[in-house]
């Protein structure tokens, strides 16, 4: 393991700058709202701030602030912050974050969660400065495997796992790829599908399966397009600040209740753009949607927490058709980025789950 340090050269910056000051908007429908993708107004406002006013170089230092390190698993090169309780008899916690997301959606959890957990915060494979990915092949269960690896190399023989999101999948694939290690787990996130009638589910639940309808369908095209063809897509993101930053801030402002603080949404576009991984963070959705089926049931104890404007809720008596589910909280606020939402709530809810266990 080599340790790391974010150093971004300031050509990198001034080439941004200059980028964003070229920028060509689009035309648009005259009275269109979010219902045809983000508008223009909400877009120039974003813009002007990220160009004029938003500082890299402050968050590039509060990730600094916590030690980083780099290491070689199974070819592919992973980044992860590793932030240790004062606690020598702290139970070692794994946060994984999803798309589009990054560490970054873990900053305000960590201070409270290290009081009480050993945290290993990776990259995703192909996401930031875990990225680009060597070879295909990085499933739910590859990047599983890889995490069980990280956490034998730091000396961890039992440890919990938490995620959003992918960092769900991943943290419930971790639990059955090495259940011998993994205590428990706690997601805030969770697609719950039927598999037969759903006669005896009552009408809250067939409203979140309505909900799952309009994740699938009319929020889904991101979805669909990453999964399909994500390279064609990635040219754009890759060479225009401005279409990365419509692509991620259009789930940030639909996926939550509360607007997001504008600098924590752009250091997560940073970090797509200053390392250019739009296109190796996208594979996820191609290697998941050709390599998937039906998981076994998972038997490590679950917690699920669930947060009323995420992209779709989960019915829990779908949820306990594959998961050991030990705890279930519902929450009136936050969506799907908890961990930047409601960090406080998120946080207290993790504690609790691994307090009973």
């Amino acid at each position: 393991m080599e340790t790391f340090s974010i150093n971004i050269p300031q050509a990198d910056i001034d080439d941004l700058r200059e980028r964003l000051s070229r920028t060509r908007l689009p035309s648009e429908v005259p009275g269109a709202g979010w219902e045809r993708g983000v508008p223009a107004s909400h877009l120039t406002e974003l813009l002007e701030y990220w160009a004029t006013t938003y500082d890299w170089r402050v968050y590039e230092a509060r990730l600094n602030a916590y030690p980083q390190f780099l290491t070689d698993i199974d070819g592919q090169q992973i980044h992860f912050l590793h932030v240790r309780s004062a606690n020598p008899d702290a139970l070692p916690l794994i946060l994984t974050h999803g798309w589009p997301s990054s560490v970054v959606e873990f900053l305000d959890v960590i201070e409270p969660l290290s009081q009480d957990f050993h945290l290993v915060i990776p990259s995703l494979p192909g996401f930031g400065f875990s990225g680009p990915q060597p070879d295909a092949g990085w499933t739910l269960n590859r990047i599983a495997r890889a995490w069980a690896e990280l956490m034998t190399r730091l000396g961890y023989d039992k440890y919990g796992a938490q995620g959003g999101d992918w960092g769900s999948g991943v943290a419930r694939e971790l639990g059955r790829v090495a259940p011998d290690h993994v205590v428990g787990i706690h997601i805030n996130y969770l697609l719950t599908f039927p598999t037969g009638p759903v006669d005896d589910l009552d009408e809250k639940d067939r409203a979140r399966l309505k909900g799952l309808e309009r994740f699938t369908g009319d929020l889904g095209g991101y979805m669909a397009i990453q999964s399909t063809r994500p390279q064609t897509l990635a040219y754009g993101l890759a060479d225009s600040p401005a279409g990365q930053l419509a692509w991620i801030a259009e789930k940030f402002k639909e996926w939550t209740d509360e607007e997001i603080d504008r600098d924590y949404l752009l250091t997560n576009v940073m970090i797509y753009w200053l390392t250019n991984t739009a296109s190796s963070a996208a594979q996820i959705y191609w290697e998941f949607t050709h390599a998937w089926s039906m998981p076994e049931r998972s038997p490590v104890p679950t917690g699920v927490a669930v947060f009323p404007h995420d992209i779709a809720l989960p019915v829990r008596k779908l949820a306990e058709q594959t998961d050991t589910i030990v705890r279930w909280t519902e929450f009136e606020h936050g969506g799907h980025f908890a961990a930047l939402e409601q960090p406080k709530q998120l946080a207290e809810d993790i504690r609790a789950f691994y307090r009973a266990l």
